[in-house]
């Protein structure tokens, strides 16, 4: 540049320090102003004076520079060439040698090297570092998620206090294998149910549920289908626990109302007096318009006792409310006990005792932000069964509404597009099969269905004569009829071994007290007996299989042998078809799946 081959002594000059100062001040159009081309003139062969005017000429040149950098935003490159020109000078202590003869006004003097103020060299470097980013190329960042940690998702993802929308949560078996699933904050309950199903191998019938289950209040309930995961975690314990387990009885109430909403029990607001045709009974609980209302009598603990008292209770859309004098629903006598909205309704799964509830037949209803505070929790006890799973049932529908009937309509519009197919279809593989016959050298297929039919008769009463021929020379075979028998029924879901009258009792509650809700025991009084506990009415009855033995053979008898079975499996197959002696025929079998 022409500014680093001047002399050092034009650089503290009177005018170049005032035109440092003012280096941001200075606008002029012309790269070459009119002063600097006097001066060129000046300096030209044909000039006669010889003393040059040096210092007005470098004056013109800086401010032609100044004006030049300061347009561009590169002023910083000024102030490199002055500041450190003169911070070497102002080092060195001594004045140049002078190179041209004095000024020619009296007045002014030559001015030796002086420092520069700290304050303007700080201020210098404060607007180079200002201007510097901008007087760079524009170059792009290939990699700007790299650069910008607040709007960057690689980073973001890294960082510990950010949520996270997964979320983990540990679900448990009946038999107390657990699971750890990891679900999205939006999951239901519907969908973490296909999902264990899936994982353990289930046949999914859309009765599967998961049960919220608090171990230290004693208290348990199916959460609906619709409602989020996380969020019904979020108001647990740290002792409660999520149960996958079947419910028959989620949306039987949609099947039969009559059996769940007495008619002495369900009632108009309006009219006090006038009961519901079954026809629309349903109807007015879904429908938001109308108030129908529940009512009846319940007995209700008194808070921080263990006193019990009865009261006439209503049950309506804005919650649960008891009367103060008698069977009165005057507004001046209905207390508000508990509000749907904030609350959820609770079986309960410890005895009597421990409440000392005069009845069996308790429940509970919890508000939802209440994690093991007893004293909020509002213990009701009704009179028999079917009274009780009213209030429940009316609970849910009260509250949920519409939302209940979507849950229920759901699965059976997934299962439309099969309603044409009446007939199983068969797989490939069994369309494969084919009969063969092996009584010669070599194989042949049979191709004629009539001689398929009857060979594979014959196979079977060969097999038969093999087996008891056998069993005669005193070597019976693994797989005699009599030996299978004993046995065959343990690898059905139905079964469960040995367990006590209590525990079939609370399975059949837990998974639902419908109608040929079922499951087949040991019988504990004669060990070669079973017992089948079926459910009908919302009654658990017993009903104890005998074994029989006729020509060697033994076979199983519900009615003292006037029908007999070789096993378990056909007498469940017959029963599952032919109501017989029992109440009800065998629909739902009562089973337990390992996580």
């Amino acid at each position: 540049m022409a500014l680093a081959g001047c002399p050092d002594y034009f650089l503290h000059q009177t005018n170049y320090q005032d035109k440092v100062d003012r280096s941001g001040s200075h606008q002029p159009p012309n790269l070459i102003g009119s002063s600097f081309q006097q001066s060129s003139s000046r300096n030209s062969p044909s000039h006669q004076d010889d003393d040059v005017d040096l210092e007005a000429l470098v004056n013109d040149m800086n401010s032609s520079f100044e004006s030049l950098y300061s347009h561009t935003d590169s002023s910083p490159l000024l102030h490199n060439g002055h500041a450190h020109l003169q911070g070497a000078y102002g080092n060195r202590g001594q004045a140049p040698p002078p190179q041209r003869p004095p000024p020619r006004s009296p007045g002014q003097r030559l001015r030796r090297s002086q420092p520069i103020h700290v304050h303007a060299v700080r201020r210098l470097q404060e607007e180079e570092q200002q201007v510097r980013p901008a007087s760079l190329p524009a170059i792009p960042n290939p990699f700007p998620e790299l650069c910008s940690p607040t709007g960057s998702p690689i980073l973001d993802t890294l960082q510990p206090n950010q949520a996270s929308d997964t979320h983990i949560i540990k679900v448990f078996g009946e038999d107390g294998s657990g699971k750890v699933v990891e679900v999205p904050a939006d999951m239901t309950a519907r969908d973490v149910c296909q999902l264990l199903v899936y994982k353990s191998h289930c046949v999914d019938d859309n009765c599967w549920t998961l049960v919220e289950h608090h171990p230290l209040l004693g208290l348990e309930r199916c959460l609906e289908d619709h409602e989020l995961v996380v969020q019904v975690q979020a108001g647990m314990s740290s002792e409660s626990r999520f149960v996958f387990r079947k419910n028959y009885a989620k949306y039987e109430f949609f099947r039969n109302p009559l059996n769940f909403f007495p008619e002495q029990m369900v009632a108009w607001c309006q009219e006090s007096n006038g009961s519901i045709p079954p026809s629309q009974l349903l109807q007015n609980f879904l429908n938001s318009s109308r108030c129908p209302e529940i009512q009846g009598f319940l007995y209700l603990k008194e808070t921080g006792r263990k006193s019990w008292k009865k009261l006439c209770m209503f049950l309506r859309r804005s919650g649960l409310y008891y009367s103060t004098k008698g069977t009165s629903k005057e507004p001046r006598h209905l207390q508000l006990l508990s509000d749907l909205e904030e609350s959820n309704v609770y079986s309960v799964t410890t005895g009597r005792k421990m409440h000392n509830a005069p009845t069996d037949y308790q429940f509970c209803i919890k508000p939802s932000k209440v994690r093991s505070d007893v004293k909020e929790l509002r213990m009701l006890c009704a009179e028999d069964e079917q009274s009780r799973t009213c209030w429940m049932t009316a609970f849910r529908l009260l509250k949920y509404g519409i939302l209940l009937y979507q849950n229920y309509k759901i699965p059976q519009q997934r299962k439309a597009p099969l309603a044409p197919f009446s007939a199983p279809v068969r797989s490939v593989s069994e369309n494969s099969l084919v009969a063969m016959d092996f009584s010669g050298r070599t194989g042949r297929v049979i191709d004629n269905p009539v001689e398929a039919q009857s060979a594979a008769l014959e196979e079977g009463h060969s097999w038969r004569k093999r087996s008891q021929r056998m069993n005669v020379l005193g070597s019976p075979s693994p797989l005699h009829p009599s030996s299978l028998s004993s046995v065959i029924h343990r690898t059905q879901l139905w079964f469960h071994g040995r367990i006590m009258r209590e525990e079939s009792h609370k399975m059949i509650m837990q998974q639902g007290q419908v109608d040929g809700l079922f499951l087949i025991r040991d019988s504990q009084s004669n060990p070669k007996a079973f017992v089948l506990t079926l459910c009908h009415h919302q009654k658990i009855k017993h009903f104890q299989i005998l074994p029989f033995e006729e020509d060697g053979q033994s076979f199983f008898s519900l009615d003292d042998g006037a029908t007999k079975f070789t096993d378990l499996i056909q007498l469940v197959e017959f029963y599952q078809l032919n109501r017989g002696v029992l109440p009800c025929k065998l629909k739902h079998p009562c089973t337990v799946v390992a996580l």
